[in-house]
């Protein structure tokens, strides 16, 4: 069968087509954009470009792929199998679900599931074994008392507009109303600044160095939520980083020396999050995140992929103590488990103090922001 196969980025369909080299030696492979235009018996393209073609494409292929199927229930991407003539539909993703509940779509789109595996199911053997471990982080007093003042003013505005975070479009009202006054303006900057604080504060910055001592010289992906802290970790630790302002030729001689192990360590934002193939990374430290489910399964499957054959996976999740992040943290994780097992989430307690005589598989460093580091002098060095 004539095939169009469907991913999300660039470097996801240059992933499909250097396995379908591999698998299919002689078989003629073609690619649909980043540039490439081509048309071939077995075509991988990117959503964006299927979609624009797709007038052209669609009576052309008897399969149709979609993987990370769940870009595929929008309104501009549904078209693809929508226009699509193909009998024979396969949808792949590891977080199917939409918050918006469009991923009910899919069994029109595609059809109905037949197959579904959980991460603990296929640790250890398709996937590596695993383990999470939960940092708590304490803030400095100054830092804590100045996140509830932030956040004080800013549920005095939503409280003034009867605005409820635990609502759908709880978050879209406050954008709207924050525009319409200076008290709007105000709340949202303080709600920005508190955010900032849970997001980057020194204690955080602390542990990470210390759990890339710990781990040194395993391959280890840092993950954050915004650029601002991708960069100043890049700076202080001097490490590599990847945002999507990253040049796509600089991104991918980043991802093969990090694969080939020229660097050990990744720093990068939300780009790294879904379809990156990089099986030599055993350890993952997410210093922030969002509440998405999905988010954070697919950072946990950046280190899930098979490489060394007593390879044990490990995800750090730094947490602000007594802040907003320990709420979006429960919600990420929901349906994790809580029981010491591979897969299962493990809960540190901090502080434990540097220089303090622990088992090494266990010590953490304090979170306390104001402690100095061990070389005395507060910086981060690696």
């Amino acid at each position: 069968r004539s095939t169009l196969i469907l991913v999300p980025t660039i470097d996801l369909m240059h992933q499909w087509y250097a396995q379908l080299l591999t698998a299919f030696p002689g078989t003629e492979i073609g690619l649909l954009g980043g540039g490439s235009r081509d048309r071939s018996p077995i075509l991988i393209s990117t959503y964006d470009s299927a979609a624009i073609q797709i007038e052209s494409l669609g009576d052309l292929y008897g399969l149709l792929i979609c993987d990370e199927c769940h870009h595929l229930p929008t309104e501009f991407y549904r078209v693809v199998a929508e226009y699509s003539i193909a009998p024979y539909r396969l949808g792949l993703s590891a977080t199917p679900e939409r918050s918006d509940g469009k991923h009910q779509d899919l069994d029109l789109l595609l059809g109905k599931e037949v197959y579904r595996q959980t991460a603990a199911d296929l640790a250890g053997s398709a996937l590596s074994p695993y383990r999470v471990e939960q940092i708590e982080v304490k803030l400095s007093d100054e830092e804590l008392s100045r996140y509830h003042e932030l956040i004080a003013e800013r549920d005095r505005f939503l409280r003034s507009q009867k605005i409820s975070f635990g609502s759908i479009d709880g978050w879209q009202k406050f954008i709207r109303a924050s525009c319409r006054s200076t008290e709007g303006r105000r709340a949202m900057l303080a709600h920005r600044e508190a955010k900032e604080i849970t997001l980057s504060t020194n204690g955080k910055l602390r542990i990470l160095a210390e759990i890339l001592d710990r781990h040194y010289p395993e391959s280890t992906l840092i993950f954050t939520s915004d650029n601002a802290t991708v960069y100043r970790i890049a700076q202080s630790l001097l490490i590599p980083a990847i945002t999507h302002h990253t040049p796509v030729k600089e991104r991918h001689q980043i991802l093969t020396h990090f694969r080939e192990g020229t660097y050990n360590v990744l720093v990068a934002s939300q780009v790294l999050n879904e379809g990156v193939d990089v099986p030599a990374a055993s350890i993952a430290v997410i210093l922030s995140g969002t509440a998405s489910p999905r988010e954070y399964i697919q950072r946990l499957g950046r280190i899930l992929r098979k490489g060394k054959a007593d390879k044990q996976a490990i995800l750090y999740e730094l947490i602000s103590k007594g802040t907003s992040e320990e709420r979006v943290s429960a919600r990420r994780r929901g349906d994790m488990p809580e029981e010491d097992r591979s897969g299962s989430a493990k809960v540190i307690q901090l502080p434990i103090r540097y220089g303090e005589t622990v088992d090494r598989s266990l010590k953490v460093a304090e979170a306390d922001s104001e402690r100095k580091s061990p070389n005395n002098d507060g910086d981060l060095r690696y």
